[in-house]
């Protein structure tokens, strides 16, 4: 059986797919979720056109619901991961395989440390999915999930396969999890531009300010040692200069790196408009604790934390133009 721990938006979609098409699995997650999933069903649609069902979704509440699973995809936001381990820590059965699929560089080292006698292995999903309510998931953007390479996940394999969510395995993952912490540096920006992200980057401003903050990343992670991962056709090292390209060039080269359809938003807009914490602190944040620890700043990621931790409390759209001025000062 395989458990689905901390059951969001990505993880009600990954573990959609794999129930979808044949694979037993136990969601564990909000009673809210719970009730939402129990009265509608899944659903299951990405920006290729699939649409799959799930009509009887096993959802549990309490942590003993992972109690006999074989594999464990922890889902949680990442401020929680700490307490998801600990609950984790008093149920899993030795031996039983846990994948981090989380934003973020820390959690599966913080699963790791607490999970001594499980397999814990760190893994990352480098597409959006959009809860659009009653149940219905929808991945907006294109990418397969990518996890470090370790044997216990050869039975599993051909779920994930015939879920249509196969597994990339990489011999080192950090470098895969920077490049995807450098794409979710757009995050922020989606969220307090308040549109949706194919609308947010076919405006030059906003790019502006992405290309700031990933410029800003790359020059730390070079003094880190750190070359982040080739995800996509354009080198991770080059995509400030293409974000900085008019309109039009752009429109016309981002057709063919990254695939997004018009429903996309980030994580961090939808954590906005529910009223719930973002994840800040773990992605433009990490950038930020990266740089302290070389004795370097990263003045442009670091106020992006503080607009975000701002609109928390209070809610407001940024323009282009607007957010530009505001990373400048």
């Amino acid at each position: 059986m395989i458990a689905v721990y901390g059951a969001g938006g990505i993880g009600c979609y990954v573990g959609g797919r794999l129930a979808a098409t044949g694979t037993p699995v136990t969601f564990v997650g909000r009673p809210r979720t719970a009730a939402e999933l129990a009265a509608n069903g899944l659903r299951l649609t990405d920006y290729l056109g699939a649409d799959l069902r799930v009509r009887d979704v096993r959802f549990e509440t309490t942590p003993s619901g992972a109690a006999g699973a074989d594999l464990v995809l922890v889902t949680v936001k990442s401020a929680a991961t700490e307490g998801a381990a600990a609950e984790l820590a008093g149920v899993l059965k030795p031996g039983a395989v846990v994948v981090s699929f989380q934003n973020g560089i820390r959690n599966g080292e913080l699963l790791r440390s607490r999970l001594t006698e499980q397999v814990v292995i760190t893994g990352m999903v480098p597409f959006n999915v959009l809860n659009r309510g009653a149940g219905v998931f929808h991945q907006g953007t294109e990418g397969a999930l990518d996890v470090q390479r370790d044997a216990a996940l050869t039975p599993y394999l051909s779920a994930f396969e015939r879920a249509g969510l196969p597994l990339t395995q990489h011999d080192d993952i950090l470098p895969v999890q920077w490049a995807k912490l450098l794409l979710n540096l757009n995050n922020p920006i989606n969220a307090l531009s308040n549109l949706p992200l194919r609308d947010e980057l076919s405006q030059r401003s906003y790019r502006r300010c992405l290309a700031a903050a990933q410029a800003e990343t790359l020059g730390i992670l070079d003094a880190a040692g750190i070359r982040p991962a080739q995800l996509l056709a354009i080198p991770m090292h080059r995509f400030p200069t293409v974000l900085r390209l008019p309109d039009f060039l752009f429109r016309r080269l981002a057709s063919k790196v990254l695939a997004v359809d018009p429903l996309a938003r980030t994580s961090m807009w939808e954590d906005l408009e529910a009223g719930r914490p973002t994840e800040i602190d773990y992605l433009n944040g990490e950038v930020v604790r990266l740089a302290r620890s070389l004795g370097r700043t990263a003045p442009v990621n670091e106020r992006l934390v503080d607009l975000i931790h701002a609109a928390e409390t209070d809610r407001r759209s940024w323009s282009g133009p607007e957010l530009v001025r505001e990373l400048q000062r």
